[in-house]
């Protein structure tokens, strides 16, 4: 095995470099073809049932508006149910035909599955039961370094509900979703590719909701679709408390939570793979894959993370391959 690894370890780079300028050109075609016909096509969603997680403030609030203006059935849950009532209301009034609120804490799984029953349940007398499911519940936490992490099991919440809480609610609704060709729409972060300093679990939680809807993806095929969504910071409650406990990451512009949820229909609608809103946080994709070192310096920067020399702290100098301390 050593042998072929060594020899794909020399074939593979050039052959690389021929093979992409070749397939670039077909795929640009492929990809205009897509762009053309999404512009003829798209999914009504009139009449069908979305299920909502998270949905009682910020993006989920405005999701659920942005389904009801599209004449969408919804099914809004969020562990808060009391601020539901509202959301509820509001989303008759743009349009909605139906609407029912489920209080549920999507972290526990006999909660995922009790809203996804009552929603089956309710809506049971239509054929596609659930057409879309939106995984937009999420947590953020406390921005802090890493080496400020006394005690961890305060931050295992942000992974029991970003991911597990995703991960739990999907499962239970994937035959369903595959009765009705449906689709999933997951709320990830562009923190999950882009990882900013200080929100290292919360990163970690959104790079795990990437890796596992692209695998799940992958494993479905095309029988149910999967929407990933990489939003950047939008002005939700969680990202103003994040930028009052950090003003470092006060730098970053802020998104329209209104904006994004239309951006995410339409993607939704047309079958898009990917959803990035605002959309220059795309640019910063390029400059990550090929320039990480420059990445990382630069966040160093900005966020004023470079180490600083101290009199009476531990300078660990690596020379000739030894570590020297000066205290």
């Amino acid at each position: 095995m050593s042998t072929i690894n060594n020899i794909l370890n020399i074939v593979l780079p050039p052959l690389s470099l021929v093979l992409l300028p070749i397939y670039m050109l077909p795929y640009l075609f492929f990809k205009l073809f897509i762009y053309v016909k999404s512009l003829f096509y798209k999914e009504n969603m009139a009449g069908k049932v979305v299920l909502i997680t998270g949905a009682a403030s910020g993006l989920g609030e405005q999701l659920a508006y942005e389904y009801a203006r599209q004449g969408a059935r919804l099914s809004l849950v969020d562990i808060k149910k009391e601020n539901l009532v509202e959301v509820a209301d509001m989303a008759t009034s743009l349009g909605s035909p139906d609407v029912i609120i489920i209080g549920a804490d999507v972290s526990k799984v006999q909660d995922s599955k009790q809203f996804v029953d009552e929603t089956i349940n309710y809506f049971g007398q239509f054929s596609d039961a659930v057409n879309h499911l939106v995984n937009n519940a999420g947590v953020g936490g406390d921005p802090r370094l890493i080496e400020d992490c006394s005690d961890v099991t305060k931050y295992t919440s942000i992974m029991d509900t970003n991911f597990w809480g995703a991960i739990h609610g999907t499962l239970q609704a994937i035959p369903h979703l595959k009765n009705s060709k449906g689709r999933i729409i997951v709320i990830a972060s562009y923190t999950g590719w882009f990882p900013l300093p200080r929100l290292s679990f919360y990163n970690a939680s959104k790079a795990a909701v990437i890796s596992f809807f692209e695998t799940l993806r992958l494993e479905l095929g095309w029988c149910i679709g999967i929407t990933i969504v990489t939003p950047g910071f939008l002005k939700t409650k969680m990202a103003l408390r994040a930028y009052e406990y950090e003003a470092s990451l006060r730098i970053i512009p802020m998104g329209s939570t209104f904006e994004c949820a239309k951006e995410i229909v339409k993607s939704a609608c047309r079958g898009n793979m990917y959803v990035t809103n605002p959309s220059w946080v795309k640019v910063m994709f390029p400059f990550k894959m090929f320039y990480p070192e420059l990445v990382d310096w630069a966040q160093q920067h900005v966020f004023g993370l470079l180490p600083k020399s101290s009199k009476n702290g531990n300078l660990h100098i690596l020379k000739n391959n030894q570590v020297l301390k000066e205290e």
